[in-house]
């Protein structure tokens, strides 16, 4: 069910344990094998409470870490509050915020507490393996500034050639845009990747903004605050 995109592994095991999964028309269990021809459906209690899964689009600012709280930092789900949504539509059509949507909700894919930018938190396992799952290709966009002195083939490593922990990086998508700010566009997020990268080729990153991940952009949401991914946005 996981490989097919219907939803995490962890939601399929707690479905197939309420009895609302039917593989082939017969109601499954756990542990069961299916056959890639097999017909998985769900039944409309499961879909019903994947529609209820929400998923956040923040604006982190530096200083707040992505995950669990540390060292004294607070973690950037703590800033998921009602007086920091953000909405620019209609008043009577803003989303209401409601304190369960913070039950479960986990962020998919890092951004470190010196960076800044667009930060995915969601409920929904399916997006969570979307944007960080063994398998995902979706490109994440960023604004980097740095200082030094880049060293002469620099600029190609940054592009393909680099290798972290070991291993060879995948090819990025990297450009200057103006004396002190490089473009990047990655399809992987290591540990501190771009710090990593820019430090090998003589580079020291000052600061760090994403702006995209996939088709979501962030756009003109204010530092700080956050907004719900809508009804027809797809990552």
């Amino acid at each position: 069910m996981a490989d097919r995109g219907v939803c995490s592994r962890r939601e399929a095991d707690a479905f197939i344990e309420r009895g609302w999964v039917r593989v082939d028309g017969q109601v499954a269990t756990l542990g069961q094998k299916a056959l890639p021809t097999a017909k998985i459906v769900l039944d409309k209690a499961a879909q019903q409470r994947q529609t209820e899964r929400v998923t956040i689009i923040l604006n982190k600012p530096v200083g707040y870490v992505s995950g669990q709280a540390e060292k004294g930092y607070k973690n950037a789900a703590s800033l998921i509050q009602a007086n920091t949504q953000f909405w620019s539509g209609q008043p009577n059509k803003r989303p209401k915020f409601n304190p369960s949507h913070l039950r479960g909700l986990a962020p998919a894919g890092r951004l470190d507490i010196d960076s800044q930018g667009l930060l995915v938190l969601t409920q929904d396992g399916r997006v969570a393996r979307q944007l960080i799952g063994e398998d995902s290709d979706l490109d994440k966009e960023y604004l980097v500034r740095v200082a030094g002195r880049l060293s002469d083939n620099g600029l190609a490593l940054l592009n393909h050639g680099l290798s972290l922990d070991g291993k060879a990086l995948r090819p990025a998508q990297v450009k200057w845009l103006n004396d002190d700010q490089l473009h990047f566009v990655l399809r992987e997020g290591k540990k501190r990747q771009i710090r990593r990268m820019c430090e090998l080729v003589g580079l020291k990153v000052v600061g760090l903004k994403r702006v995209r991940m996939g088709n979501i952009r962030l756009g003109d949401l204010p530092v700080g605050q956050w907004r719900y991914l809508k009804a027809g946005e797809r990552f």
